[in-house]
This record gives structure tokens, sequence and C-alpha cells, in this order.
């Protein structure tokens, strides 16, 4: 396959992918991102593995989950079910922000599924720094309350969360991707992600794990990324200088030699 990517309309997770190989990534969106989010490792880290980027349930060609069932476990289920649908054992999984989220409940609910895993500018809980679930929810949910779409404020939400360096082509393919989130889908991921707390968890995650933040991000700081390398065994921790919340498209090159090197020394290692 073309390191140029492809998209797969399946159902009921649809997705993008480029490249072959021995191996597959797994590339989890954030609350505000789909498919197209991660179009610099898309391209970037294909060279050598199959590298997939789901819209997750309810976001872009995804079929939402049943209202009921929509939380952080169902989520990484969907997840894992899609590692299965790809014909692989398992996944090197590597989530931003939210999707970073559920990648630790699908290392820890699906560990053999999980073949490494890489957690982008992620949390282990929601609210660390204080910050109330009812009036975070409700901020977020006001312009969609008012009769917006995502596509009306991503731009001004996406410049609020991403460093001061970050270029121009990189932010309009963010705004790109947020524009492809539907008010629907967007609530549920809000419902939802306020809900988050793996603390009881992590140190039960035996998955190798490299952390990555930006030192500028102030959506999740260099301190929640700290904590979850200091709770799940083994993990590293790393800071990229001078990006904020978008890590992945702020310092995409930094980003894919990081993940890349992790990949490799897992590969290396005797299963």
């Amino acid at each position: 396959m073309a390191r140029v990517p492809l998209d797969v309309d399946g159902s009921p997770v649809a997705w993008r992918e480029a490249g072959t190989g021995p191996s597959t990534v797994l590339l989890l969106h954030g609350l505000g991102g789909s498919r197209i989010s991660w179009e610099p490792q898309l391209v970037g880290l294909s060279g050598q593995r199959r590298v997939v980027a789901w819209d997750m349930p309810g976001y872009g060609a995804s079929t939402p989950l049943p209202q009921q069932q929509v939380g952080f476990h169902a989520l990484a289920d969907a997840a894992s079910a899609l590692i299965g649908h790809l014909g692989v054992a398992h996944a090197h999984v590597v989530g931003i922000s939210m999707g970073g989220m559920v990648a630790q409940y699908l290392a820890h609910r699906h560990p053999a599924k999980v073949r490494s895993l890489t957690l982008l500018s992620s949390s282990p809980a929601f609210g660390l720094d204080g910050t109330l679930p009812e009036q975070w929810r409700a901020a977020r949910l006001a312009p969609l309350d008012q009769g917006l779409e995502p596509a009306d404020f991503a731009e001004q939400v996406l410049r609020a969360i991403a460093g001061p360096h970050i270029s121009d082509e990189a932010l309009a393919g963010q705004i790109a991707a947020m524009r492809r989130v539907t008010a629907a889908g967007l609530r549920r991921s809000i419902d939802c992600l306020v809900t988050h707390d793996t603390r009881p968890i992590l140190h039960e995650i035996a998955t190798p794990t490299l952390c990555l933040v930006g030192e500028l991000d102030e959506e999740t700081p260099p301190s929640y990324s700290q904590y979850l390398a200091e709770h799940i065994p083994g993990a590293r921790l790393e800071v990229v200088p001078s990006a904020g919340h978008l890590l992945n498209a702020e310092a995409p090159d930094a980003v894919n030699e990081l993940i890349s090197a992790h990949l490799d020394a897992v590969e290396a290692t005797p299963s």
C-alpha cells in the first residue's frame, strides 16, 4: 500500500490508513479531532508500518455508540474491536488528549491488543487542576446549546489550545479535522470526558509506555503527563520544547522521531 493515506469508510468504525509492514499503529484523536488530525503521523510513521487513524464512534464517518453505552469502557472496546477487524493480533496504540484517555482504558481492558502505548497531551483524570465538571461541561456545551456546529467555532477553540509557534498549515489541518465533528458527537464526548479517572488502575497497565507533552501545553500541562509516567510501571516522559496541546501537529518531526524510537525499542525486545 502506498504511503498516500487511504480512507476506509467501514462500519461501525471508519478510518484512514497508510503504509504497510509487519506491525500496525493505531492513532486515536482527541475531543475536537478526527482521523485527519493525524496527517503528519500517517505520512511520517508509515515508512515501515501500517498506520491507521480512526474516526472515534460518533465522529466523522463512524457510527455513534448507542446513547446508553457512551463511555470510556465502550470506546476502549470499540478500539479493541477495530484492531481485530484490521486482521492483526495487536497494535501500537498512540492517543492524544481524549484519545490518550481512551488508550489508557484500552491498555487496561484489552492488554493483549496493545503492543505499546504512547500518550500525547493526556491526563490521568479530569479536574486535576480543580476544574469543576459541571462548570467545564457548561462552558463547552454553551455554543452547541446556541445552535452552533463545531465547524463554527473550531478555529477559535484550536487557536486557544495551540502553542504560539504552530504553523498556519498545521493549524488549518486541525481546523479541517474539527469541522468533521458533529454537534451531537461533540456533546456526547464532552459528557464522557468529565468522567475520566484512571488513577486507580494506572499501576496495573503493563504495556511499554511513552508519555509525550508539549512544554507550553496549558490544557493538559506537563505535570499531568509526569503523573502518568510516574504511575504506569516503566513508563517514560518526554517534554517537547516550545509546543502546546496540539502536539502531533505543532512538532511533527520531533513527535514522529520519539514515537518511532519507542516502537523500535519495543519491537527489539523479546515478548
